[in-house]
C-alpha cells in the first residue's frame, strides 16, 4: 500500500499563479493529484487526453462541462470524459479538487 500524503489538500498558488497543481501518483494506466484553487481564482485548463474522475474535498465552485453546470458541492466524484473541456467557475471559497487520470495524465497527448 503507498500513502499519498497531502492528496486533497488544498495548497496555496505561488505568486503570480493562479492554481497549484500536486502531482501525488503516476503509474502507466493512473495518476492521482490535487488541483487547488484559491477563493477568487480563475481555472484555466485545457481538456485532457485522458478520463479524468473529480472529487471536491475543500471549497466551493461551480464546474462546466460538456454543456452542464454543476456546484460543485459535497463529496461526490465527477467523470470527465477524455478531450472534454471543463471550467471551474465562481470559486467563492478555496478549492481543492483530487483528480484522477486513467491513463495517466498526459500520457496519450502524443497520439
Amino acid at each position: 500500500m503507498q500513502v499519498l500524503s497531502g492528496a486533497g489538500l488544498f495548497t496555496a498558488p505561488g505568486a503570480g499563479d493562479g492554481v497549484h497543481w500536486v502531482e501525488h501518483l503516476r503509474a502507466s494506466d493512473l495518476s492521482v493529484g490535487t488541483y487547488s484553487v484559491p477563493a477568487g481564482g480563475d481555472d484555466d485548463q485545457e481538456p485532457h487526453t485522458e478520463d479524468e474522475i473529480y472529487v471536491v474535498t475543500a471549497g466551493q465552485a461551480t464546474l462546466e462541462a460538456g454543456g452542464h453546470v454543476d456546484d460543485g458541492s459535497g463529496a461526490d466524484g465527477r467523470r470527465q470524459p477524455a478531450g472534454e473541456s471543463v471550467r471551474l467557475t465562481g470559486v467563492t471559497s478555496d478549492l481543492a479538487v483530487l483528480v484522477l487520470f486513467a491513463p495517466a495524465e498526459y500520457s496519450r497527448a502524443g497520439r
